[in-house]
């Protein structure tokens, strides 16, 4: 997996829609070297820290391979980052990341924590309203770095797998589990047992969980 892209910005005011908002989605691509700390790149940002940003998220990772979906399905050219993400990666599939994998990326190394969730900015954005729909059932969400080490990133870094995850719960069956198999209580479950898991999906998980009971 390489780092064809890689993208950071602060929040600044967007108009999606005719609509003023303040986001950190549009990320601009940079060659770096640039550092990574605990949570997040240095002049990076985002505009909502009630769903996005913080150390459980501090980067965002979506795969370049699926912008051909994408623009066949949207009938658009996708813009740069066009997911808000930080690193577009290349030869990167939902079916084999598992939460908590741990890689270096340059001199840092990072941990996967959770699955990226689609939201109503990224709709906005890309100017279809049923855009998180369609993320959420097509499973490619891209997913969300942990920084276990700090250190420096850049344009064509790779992710080296460092530890495979003992759980084996790839971001494709977190995914399935919370949008299309909230009944299953094995599944949810299994999720559960991952350590790694963020904080925020755990509270999710735990919910779903006592739904079942």
């Amino acid at each position: 997996m390489i780092i064809e892209s890689l993208a950071i910005g602060l929040p600044k005011k967007e108009i999606f829609n005719d609509k003023e908002i303040v986001t950190g989605i549009c990320k601009v691509p940079v060659s770096g070297p640039f550092h990574l700390t605990k949570t997040g790149f240095e002049g990076d940002g985002v505009g909502d820290l009630k769903y996005h940003g913080g150390p459980h998220k501090a980067i965002c990772v979506y795969g370049k391979d699926h912008y051909p979906y994408w623009e066949k399905i949207l009938g658009i050219k996708m813009p740069v980052a066009a997911f808000g993400e930080n690193f577009s990666v290349s030869c990167l599939h939902e079916d084999d990341v598992c939460i908590g994998d741990i890689f270096r990326v340059g001199t840092a190394v990072v941990q996967v924590s959770q699955p990226r969730q689609p939201c109503k900015t990224l709709a906005a954005r890309l100017g279809r309203a049923d855009m998180v729909q369609l993320v959420k059932d097509s499973g490619r969400t891209g997913f969300y770095l942990r920084v276990l080490e700090e250190g420096t990133v850049k344009k064509g870094d790779a992710l080296v797998l460092k530890e495979k995850d003992a759980k084996g719960v790839t971001v494709s069956f977190a995914n399935h589990t919370f949008y299309h198999d909230r009944g299953n209580c094995g599944a949810i479950e299994k999720v559960l047992t991952v350590s790694a898991l963020s904080e925020s999906w755990q509270r999710s998980f735990l919910k779903l969980i006592e739904e079942c009971k």
